[in-house]
C-alpha cells in the first residue's frame, strides 16, 4: 500500500499497517517493532472518539498552529476577482487521549494514521470561492508519543481577491486568504500563525505575477450574532504584475497607432484620404480597446491603458472634426469672401513663421511682401460677373484694380509697345488708347490736346502725338470692339482675383494643417510620455 511521508521526519520511523522501510537490527526486530505498532495503534484507538474536542477539561482551550507554504499560483481571474493558488497546509495540535510512553512500545515514538481516525480540527478559508466547497486531501496524520498531531495537506484553493485595476498593466494585487474554525469560537479552539509569514522557498514562479511577499496576521473579530470571539489567521499575498507582455502587445501598438493620428494633418487636402485616416485610427484603437475590457472586471475603476485609450480616441475625434473645418477652408468656391486682414496677419504671418509654411521664393525670416494694386484705368468698372458697365449710378459696380509691378510699368512705356487706339461711344465719347502687354490690358487717355500717356516716366515727343491722335481718330467708332475687348479684361482680372483670393485661403488651411498637426504631436507625446512613467 501506499505510505504518505512527512518532511523533517527521520528516515526510521514506522508506519501503521505497513512493513517497516528500516529497521536497526534484522528481520526479527522489525517484526518485533511492527508487532508493537499494532499494539500501540489497538490500544490508542481503545475509547477513543474522533468526535469530541480532544481535551482533558471542557472548559480548556485547545491551541492550533497553522502553517502555510505557497508552492504555485494557478490562476489570477481578474474579471471575476478569483485567486487559484495550490498550498501546502500544516496544522498542529495536541491530543489528549493519544499519549502513550514509548518505552512501553520498544522505544516507538512516532506512528501515521489516517486523519479520518482521529479529531481533527474544521478550519476553513473563510473567502473560499470553489463551487464545490472542497476540503483538503485526506491524508495521514503523524502522532508522536506526547500527544502532538501534525497534519499536512496540499489543497487547490479557489479564493475571492478584490481586484484593483486602477494602474493596469502596471499594478499590484493583495489577496487574503483568511483561515479560521468553523464551528469552535475562540474560548475553545484558539488559532495561531507558527511564523511570521508563509513559507515562499518551493514557489514556482508565475510567468504573469511577481510575489513580493506574503505576511501573517492574527485577528479576533466578534460577530453580531455571537457574544464570543472567534480568532483567525490571515496570510496577505502581495503580487505584482509583470508588464512586459501587455507593454509589447497592448501599449507600444496603441502609441504607434495615436502617433498617425497628426499625420492626417499632414496629408494634402485633395488627396481624399485625410477623414479615412482618422477613422481608421479611430476603429483601430477600439479594437485595442475591446480586447482590454474583456479581461477587466466591470468595475467604476478605470484600468490606466483603458484612460489612455479614451485620451487617444478623444483626441482622434477632435483631430477629424477639425480635418473636415480646414478642408471646408481649403475649398472654398470662388464666391467667397475675402481672407480678413486679422487672418491675414496672425495666419499668413505669424503662425506660418512658427509653422514653417512658406511660398516659393520665401524664408523663414521675411514674408512675402503684398503686391500693390495700380488702377487699370480711371473710367474702367465692371460688375460682379465680368461686364463692362456705363459707369452710371443706376448700376452697382464693383471697382477692380490690377496688380501691376515697376517691370509691367515699365515695359508699358518701351517704344516698341502696341498700341490700339479705342473710343467709347455714348453721350460723352472719350478717346482711350488701349494696349495688351504680357497678358495685361492697359488703357490711356488719347485727348485731342496732346496730354501725356499716363506713366512715370513723363514727356512724349510731338511726332508721336500726332501719330496717336491720328490713330486714336480713326478707331474712335469702333464702340462694339472696345466693349468686346474691355469685356474680355474684365473677365480675365476677376479670374485673377478670384485665383488670388482661393489661393489665400488654401494657405489659410495649410497653415492651420501644420499648426494642429504639431499640438496634436504634442498631446500624443506628453500622454505616451506620462503612462510610460508609470512602468519605471
Amino acid at each position: 500500500m501506499l505510505k504518505t511521508r512527512t518532511r523533517g521526519e527521520d528516515e526510521d520511523e514506522e508506519w501503521v499497517g505497513a512493513e517497516p522501510r528500516r529497521a536497526s537490527g534484522g528481520e526479527a526486530c522489525q517484526c518485533a517493532q511492527s508487532k508493537y505498532a499494532q499494539k500501540l495503534l489497538t490500544d490508542l484507538m481503545t475509547d477513543y472518539t474522533s468526535a469530541l474536542r480532544p481535551v482533558e477539561d471542557t472548559n480548556d482551550i485547545l491551541n492550533v498552529t497553522l502553517q502555510v507554504t505557497l508552492s504555485h499560483i494557478i490562476d489570477m481571474d481578474e474579471r471575476n476577482q478569483i485567486l487559484t493558488a495550490y498550498l501546502w497546509i500544516r496544522q498542529v495540535w495536541f491530543d489528549a487521549h493519544l499519549k502513550w510512553n514509548k518505552e512501553d512500545y520498544d522505544g516507538l515514538d512516532t506512528i501515521r494514521i489516517p486523519g479520518s481516525n482521529v479529531w481533527r480540527p474544521d478550519i476553513v478559508l473563510y473567502n473560499s470561492a470553489d463551487d464545490h466547497f472542497t476540503v483538503p486531501m485526506d491524508t495521514n496524520v503523524v502522532i508522536r508519543h506526547d500527544g502532538q498531531m501534525m497534519w499536512d495537506s496540499p489543497a487547490i484553493t479557489r479564493s475571492s481577491c478584490r481586484v484593483d485595476v486602477s494602474f493596469f498593466p502596471f499594478d499590484g494585487q493583495q489577496c487574503r486568504f483568511t483561515y479560521g474554525s468553523w464551528t469552535y469560537n475562540g474560548n475553545q479552539l484558539d488559532i495561531q500563525n507558527a511564523m511570521e509569514s508563509a513559507d515562499l522557498a518551493d514557489l514556482v514562479e508565475n510567468v504573469e505575477w511577481e510575489v513580493l511577499g506574503m505576511p501573517a496576521e492574527r485577528n479576533i473579530v466578534l460577530y453580531g450574532c455571537c457574544a464570543d470571539p472567534y480568532p483567525d489567521v490571515t496570510y496577505t499575498l502581495k503580487l505584482k504584475r509583470r508588464a512586459s507582455f501587455y507593454v509589447f502587445n497592448l501599449l507600444i501598438p496603441c502609441v504607434m497607432i495615436s502617433f498617425l493620428a497628426p499625420l492626417g494633418f499632414y496629408l494634402p487636402a485633395d488627396s481624399g484620404e485625410k477623414v479615412s485616416l482618422g477613422v481608421t485610427v479611430m476603429l483601430a484603437l477600439t479594437v485595442f480597446q475591446l480586447l482590454v475590457a474583456e479581461i477587466m472586471p466591470p468595475s467604476e475603476n478605470v484600468p490606466l491603458i483603458g484612460k489612455y485609450y479614451i485620451a487617444t480616441m478623444t483626441m482622434i475625434t477632435a483631430s477629424t472634426a477639425l480635418t473636415i473645418f480646414i478642408m471646408n477652408i481649403h475649398h472654398c468656391g470662388p464666391d467667397a469672401k475675402p481672407v480678413p486682414k486679422w487672418a491675414k496677419t496672425v495666419i499668413l504671418q505669424y503662425m506660418a513663421r512658427m509653422c514653417f509654411v512658406f511660398e516659393v521664393g520665401e524664408n523663414c525670416m521675411s514674408a512675402q511682401p503684398e503686391k500693390q494694386e495700380h488702377p487699370l484705368g480711371k473710367n474702367t468698372n465692371c460688375n460682379m460677373n465680368g461686364q463692362a458697365g456705363p459707369g452710371k449710378e443706376d448700376f452697382k459696380t464693383e471697382t477692380c484694380q490690377e496688380t501691376m509691378t515697376p517691370r509691367i510699368t515699365e515695359e508699358i512705356e518701351h517704344k516698341d509697345h502696341v498700341l490700339s487706339p479705342l473710343g467709347s461711344v455714348g453721350r460723352n465719347p472719350t478717346n482711350h488708347c488701349s494696349t495688351w502687354n504680357n497678358g495685361i490690358f492697359i488703357s490711356m487717355d488719347c485727348e485731342d490736346s496732346g496730354s501725356q500717356r499716363r506713366s512715370r516716366k513723363g514727356g512724349v515727343s510731338d511726332g508721336g502725338k500726332k501719330e496717336k491722335d491720328s490713330s486714336c481718330s480713326t478707331l474712335s467708332t469702333n464702340g462694339p470692339l472696345q466693349r468686346n475687348v474691355e469685356y474680355i479684361a474684365n473677365c480675365y482680372k476677376d479670374q485673377r482675383a478670384t485665383q488670388k483670393r482661393t489661393g489665400e485661403w488654401k494657405k489659410v488651411a495649410k497653415v492651420l494643417d501644420r499648426f494642429f498637426m504639431w499640438i496634436f504631436f504634442i498631446m500624443v507625446f506628453l500622454m505616451s510620455l506620462l503612462i510610460m512613467g508609470k512602468a519605471i
